[in-house]
C-alpha cells in the first residue's frame, strides 16, 4: 500500500512512537486516543477523520481534499483550507449541530468543536467528501446526514465537546428558525388587524398551556409576535399591552391547569418590573417565552391537582374538537380518565354531563358566528357540529328564547 497516499505524517509513524508525541488537546484527546476514535469512525461510516486546531489548521489524521482532487497527503495543500475547516468549526458553535459544508474542491466537510468548557481547542473534521451520488435518490443526502450527526454524538460520548452549550445554541436557532417560518406563513394568511392574531391563536395557545406543550405553546406565541410586529411596527406601547396581555391570559391557563394562584400572581408582578425594560422586539420575544417557561414549571406534577388538571384537559379537547363527532370515551382518553371517571367528575365539578357541555360549547360558538359572520345559518350550525338545521333550530332556541334566524337579526340588524 502506498504509504503516501491521503496520510498524514503520523500516520507513517508505529504506535509506539505515535503513543510518545504529545497529545493533540492537552487534558482531553491524545494521539492514541484520536486513532482509536478515527477506527471507530471509520468503521461506523467508511470516512476519515482529522483533527485540527482552532484556527483550522490540521494537526493529524487524513484529509482527502486539496487543491487538486486527487487524494494526497495533509501537508500544506490541506492548508489552504484551514479557513473552511475553521468556518465550519464555527457554524457548528452557531447552529449546535453540524453544518454540512463545500470547500472549493467541491466536496462535502463537516466539523466538531472540541471544548474545554466554554473555549474552543480544535475540532474533529471530516473532509473530502464526494458530493457526486452514486446510488439512490435522498441516498447521499442521508448518509451525509447520518455521518455528521454521528460525529457529533461520538465526540459527545468521549466528553470531547460542551454538549450543553451546543444543546443551548441548537434551541436559540430552532426558535429563530420557527419565528422566520412563521413570518413566512403570515405572507399565506394575513390578519384584517393585530388583536385579530391574537384573538385567532389564544384558544390553541391556551389548551397548549393546559396540557404543559411548551413546544406547541412556543410555536403559537411565535406566531403571534409576528402578526403583531408585522402590524404593529413601531408602536412600542401597543406591542407591550397586548403582550402583557398575553401573560395574563398563560397565567389564567397555568391556575386553571393546576399552578399555585400565590405563585402565579408572584410572577405576574415580576413581569410587570421585567416589562418596563424591554425595548426591543427580540427582547420581548424572549420575555414571552420565559415567562411561558416559568408559568408551566409553576403547573407543578399533574399529581398535585388531579382533578383539575385532567378535567381542564378534558375541556380544552372538547374547545378544540367541537366541531366533530365527539364521544364521552375519546375526550376521557384524552384527559387520561376513564369514562365513568370522567362523567363523575364533570358532574362533581363543572356541574354538567358530558353531552351538556358539549351542546353548551357547539351553542356559545355557533351563536358568536351568527353574530359577526354572513355564512347561512345551515353552514354555521353545519360547522358547529350539528348535523341538522332543524335540531339546531330547536336547541337554539331552548337555550336562548329565539330562533337563530331571529338572534342574528336583533344582535346584527340584518335580514335574512
Amino acid at each position: 500500500m502506498n504509504k503516501t497516499r491521503g496520510q498524514s505524517a503520523g500516520d507513517q509513524k508505529t504506535r509506539g512512537q505515535t503513543s510518545g508525541l504529545p497529545p493533540l488537546f492537552p487534558g482531553i484527546l491524545t494521539q492514541v486516543a484520536f486513532e482509536k476514535l478515527a477506527a471507530r469512525y471509520k468503521r461506523a461510516h467508511g470516512l476519515d477523520l482529522a483533527a485540527i486546531d482552532s484556527a483550522g489548521k490540521v494537526l493529524a489524521g487524513r484529509i482527502h481534499c486539496a487543491d487538486t482532487k486527487t487524494a494526497r497527503a495533509a501537508g500544506p495543500s490541506a492548508f489552504s483550507h484551514s479557513a473552511f475547516f475553521n468556518q465550519a468549526l464555527e457554524e457548528t458553535l452557531r447552529w449546535g449541530e453540524p453544518c454540512i459544508m463545500c470547500c472549493p474542491c467541491g466536496n462535502a466537510l463537516w466539523a466538531v468543536p472540541v471544548m474545554r468548557n466554554q473555549q474552543t481547542l480544535g475540532g474533529l473534521l471530516v473532509a473530502g467528501v464526494p458530493l457526486e451520488p452514486d446510488g439512490p435518490a435522498g441516498e447521499l443526502d442521508r448518509s451525509l446526514l447520518s455521518a455528521s450527526h454521528g460525529l457529533l454524538n461520538l465526540a459527545a460520548r468521549e466528553n470531547l465537546t460542551n454538549t450543553a452549550l451546543l444543546e443551548q445554541n441548537r434551541l436559540a436557532a430552532r426558535r429563530e428558525s420557527g419565528r422566520a417560518e412563521a413570518l413566512h406563513d403570515l405572507k399565506e394568511r394575513l390578519y384584517d388587524e393585530i388583536r385579530s392574531a391574537y384573538l385567532h391563536e389564544e384558544p390553541a395557545l391556551l389548551a397548549a398551556i393546559q396540557r404543559g406543550e411548551r413546544a406547541e405553546a412556543r410555536g403559537i406565541i411565535n406566531r403571534i409576535l409576528t402578526a403583531i410586529y408585522a402590524r404593529g411596527a413601531g408602536r412600542r406601547s401597543l406591542l407591550k399591552t397586548l403582550s402583557l396581555e398575553l401573560v395574563v391570559m398563560m397565567a389564567r391557563a397555568a391556575v386553571q391547569a393546576g399552578a399555585e394562584p400565590e405563585k402565579v400572581l408572584g410572577l405576574n408582578y415580576r413581569s410587570l418590573t421585567e416589562l418596563a425594560d424591554v425595548h426591543s422586539q427580540e427582547d420581548l420575544s424572549r420575555w414571552l417565552c420565559d415567562m411561558l417557561e416559568q408559568l408551566i414549571d409553576a403547573m407543578g406534577a399533574p399529581a398535585a391537582h388531579p382533578n383539575a388538571v385532567q378535567l381542564a384537559r378534558a375541556v380544552a379537547h372538547i374547545e378544540q374538537h367541537y366541531a366533530n363527532d365527539l364521544t364521552r370515551d375519546e375526550v376521557a382518553r384524552a384527559a387520561g380518565l376513564s369514562p365513568g371517571h370522567f362523567s363523575h367528575l364533570m358532574r362533581e365539578h363543572a356541574g354538567a354531563t358530558f353531552t351538556g357541555l358539549l351542546l353548551r360549547i357547539r351553542l356559545d360558538n355557533a351563536r358568536r358566528r351568527l353574530a359577526r359572520e354572513n355564512a347561512p345559518v345551515a353552514e354555521i350550525a353545519q360547522s358547529c357540529g350539528f348535523s341538522d338545521q332543524s335540531y339546531f333550530t330547536r336547541v337554539f332556541k331552548k337555550a336562548f328564547s329565539e330562533t337563530p334566524a331571529a338572534y342574528r337579526q336583533r344582535t346584527r340588524g340584518a335580514v335574512l
